[in-house]
């Protein structure tokens, strides 16, 4: 069956394809290990909202995906995960460019931790950034996607 993280890596090396949103949004898993992972996005006019800036829940997919995968890295076998809550303060309008959403695990317990994303510009300059609460789901529960 495997870890989370040993899919993750599969990802990493090509080995599996990029999960379903990141390839509709456009994102990209660039890095991953326990604790930690980094998503980029190349933004576009694709993503604007009506204003004509990049549209927030755009943001808030690259930073949950950073946070999902950090979090998610540190799982051990038969283990999965959801998540329970996800805030986000934007910092900064975004028009184009290259986006890195850097996701870090602040507190993995047994069963709920706490998770933090800063989104930055080509410019390292804080565009956004969020927290999320996940809960560790073992037995019947975890029982979903497998990497093998």
């Amino acid at each position: 069956m495997g870890t989370f993280y040993e899919g993750i890596q599969k990802i990493l090396r090509g080995e599996l394809s990029q999960p379903g949103a990141a390839r509709l949004v456009g994102f990209q898993l660039v890095s991953a290990k326990p604790g930690e992972a980094v998503v980029e996005l190349v933004a576009g006019p694709q993503h604007y909202n009506p204003l004509g800036t990049m549209h927030g829940g755009i943001l808030c997919d690259i930073a949950d995906a950073a946070m999902g995968i950090a979090y998610g890295c540190g799982l051990g076998e038969g283990e999965a995960f959801t998540t329970l809550e996800l805030k986000i303060n934007f910092l900064r309008p975004v028009w184009n460019g290259k986006l890195r959403a850097v996701g870090r695990v602040v507190k993995q317990g047994v069963t709920i931790g706490l998770v933090e994303c800063d989104v930055l510009d080509e410019k390292e300059k804080l565009v956004a950034r969020a927290n999320s609460t996940c809960m560790t789901l073992r037995g019947k529960p975890a029982q979903g996607r497998s990497f093998s």
